[in-house]
């Protein structure tokens, strides 16, 4: 979701030679959102309505390129992660609740449940062990590689720990804010509309998120990189690794 605060460039030392390749890499993650989450479900939901389909039939009906998406990602990890399981939830709930009820309005709501929750769980992550950004950059590095070691280790470090914390408060009020904004859309809209700003919104909201979450991350960097020398000089030892 993010990269983690203290992670280093991939040009240093080399003059540019793997930037092409980590872009590549990061467009071929970002192309399958683009289709199943995206452009897919947009274009299928108007060109069914353009077809004379009902409102809510299309809806629905654009909604199984998300879950294909899902299933894709299962076939490949040959495991459903937390995040494509509330998805799903909240597609099943959107679509039982809307084909038994005839509004368009319930269906639309299946975006929002999935955004809402992973907002509140974020938020409870913090009386957690770790908090739950912690968790999905260290599961994005790998835990068991060498890479992912050293940075488990850094928890030791309480300023370590403040930053995920904040990053994790930033990303659940975000995501809260979000729930907020498309239920308020949804319930004001049509169903265009708020079928598009659905699809879009959470764009919007990730962007500065993003943004934001970058910027802070340098800082606590450069931060940490100043305590760690200070406390070096100083002699200190490494302070213990928390339960």
């Amino acid at each position: 979701m993010s990269q983690h605060p203290s992670d280093r460039p991939a040009l240093t030392g080399t003059g540019g030679r793997q930037a092409a390749p980590a872009g590549r890499s990061r467009m071929a993650s970002l192309a399958p959102i683009a289709v199943f989450d995206i452009a897919g479900p947009l274009a299928a939901y108007y060109l069914m309505r353009s077809a004379g389909l009902s409102t809510v039939t299309a809806l629905i009906a654009s909604g199984v390129l998300p879950t294909v998406g899902i299933a894709i990602g299962v076939a490949r990890s040959r495991q459903l992660d937390a995040v494509g399981a509330v998805v799903l939830i909240g597609i099943v709930v959107g679509t039982i609740a809307g084909a038994a009820s005839g509004s368009a309005h319930l269906v639309l709501l299946d975006g929002v449940i999935p955004t809402a929750v992973f907002g509140v769980v974020c938020l409870a992550s913090l009386w957690s062990a770790r908090p739950l950004i912690f968790r999905f950059a260290l599961e994005g590095i790998g835990a068991d590689t060498p890479k992912g070691r050293d940075f488990a280790d850094l928890w030791r470090y309480p300023g370590f720990r403040h930053t995920f914390r904040v990053i994790t408060i930033v990303w659940g009020l975000a995501f809260l804010v979000e729930a907020v904004v498309q239920v308020a859309i949804i319930e004001t809209a049509s169903a265009g509309v708020a079928k598009t700003t659905s699809n879009l919104l959470p764009l919007a909201f990730a962007a500065v998120a993003v943004t934001w979450n970058i910027a802070y991350g340098k800082s606590a960097q450069r931060q940490g990189q100043r305590a760690a020398q200070e406390a070096a000089a100083r002699g200190d030892p490494r302070p213990a690794m928390p339960e």
